[in-house]
């Protein structure tokens, strides 16, 4: 890791802990003209041994769990990056090293499973019944009938649960692993869209290896 990029990441970790919470929400606004930080990031998560790993480490889920939305997106986009090295670290049994990822990876995932009053959140939508008349079939029975959630109650919905209920993990073990590392791709697919080329990049890696 050269100095310059080490220079850009801690200059990061100090200037985000010096921020005052009226200053959050322009800080989210800005961090994306960093453009030498993302990279720098990359090369602190891919290097086990890096004494900076644990501090960015704090500092992502920091972010994550930050009321600003677009500071939860900036870690969202090294998920891909920081479950490969978990997973690669986890074959080499390289435990210590592996630690604070580990750590941040079970943070997200609590964080997610649980609404903002603590209670566990199941994830589903909804669709029309297809024994009533809806938007999407049998038009001339609805008439002009606005699609309002109104409208929608006088139908029978049917609820479709793509994510159930699930407990909060303290460790990873064989048996869990699988399931805290879908849920943390079901949250990062919640938001691919807002993701950058880089996060694409690092996504079809981990797909490849």
């Amino acid at each position: 890791m050269l100095g310059s990029e080490r220079g850009v990441v801690e200059e990061w970790l100090s200037e985000f802990k010096a921020l005052p919470d009226t200053q959050i929400t322009n800080y989210a606004a800005t961090l994306h003209r960093k453009k030498t930080l993302v990279p720098a990031l990359y090369k602190v998560i891919q290097d086990s041994n890096n004494e900076l790993l644990e501090p960015v480490c704090h500092q992502l889920f920091e972010l994550y769990r930050s009321s600003e939305v677009r500071l939860k997106r900036f870690t969202l986009q090294f998920l891909p990056e920081l479950m490969w090295v978990y997973l690669r670290l986890t074959v080499s049994r390289d435990r210590q090293s592996n630690g604070c990822i580990e750590a941040l990876l079970l943070g997200i995932y609590n964080l997610e499973i649980a609404d903002k009053d603590g209670n566990n959140k199941v994830l589903s939508f909804t669709i029309p019944s297809l024994s009533k008349p809806s938007i999407y079939h049998e038009p001339s029975t609805i008439g002009s009938m606005a699609l309002t959630e109104g409208a929608l109650c006088q139908h029978d919905l049917i609820r479709v649960v793509y994510s159930d209920l699930h407990p909060q993990r303290e460790t990873f073990t064989a048996q869990n692993r699988f399931e805290v590392l879908s849920f943390l791709m079901l949250c990062y697919n919640s938001a691919i869209v807002y993701m950058p080329a880089s996060s694409y990049q690092s996504l079809c890696r981990m797909g490849s290896r």
